[in-house]
């Protein structure tokens, strides 16, 4: 059994930095891609950014310029460093690892509970 669990989120001023994490635990052979996604109200859940095994990131645009992806392989963990935060990134934000739990099949898509980021004066 694979559990993607995430912490960090909460109330922000504007101006202000968030720092998110995700731990990947339980039976797991290999953990590929990392990531975050974000569903703001009223919206469709939108790739923030991703991180694969060999520390590649992608950003979707221009979220490069404020927020940083980063992991930690030991510890199946992945971070996401959100600074300049502005009233847009409100939003619940959701982790992702791609992780193949045994060796005998491919890898699958495990989500994180969700939490929400709240950028407010």
């Amino acid at each position: 059994q694979v559990q993607v669990v995430q912490s960090g989120g909460g109330l922000v001023q504007p101006g202000g930095s968030l720092r998110l994490s995700c731990t990947a635990s339980g039976n797991i052979f290999s953990v590929y891609t990392m990531g975050w996604y974000r569903q703001a109200p009223g919206k469709q859940r939108a790739l923030v950014a991703s991180i694969s095994d060999n520390y590649a990131a992608y950003y979707t645009p221009p979220l490069e310029e404020r927020f940083t992806i980063s992991r930690d392989n030991a510890a199946n963990t992945v971070f996401l460093q959100m600074d300049k935060l502005t009233a847009e990134d409100t939003a619940v934000y959701y982790c992702f690892a791609n992780i193949q739990p045994d060796t005998s099949g491919g890898p699958e898509k495990f989500w994180g509970q969700g939490t929400q980021v709240t950028v407010s004066s």
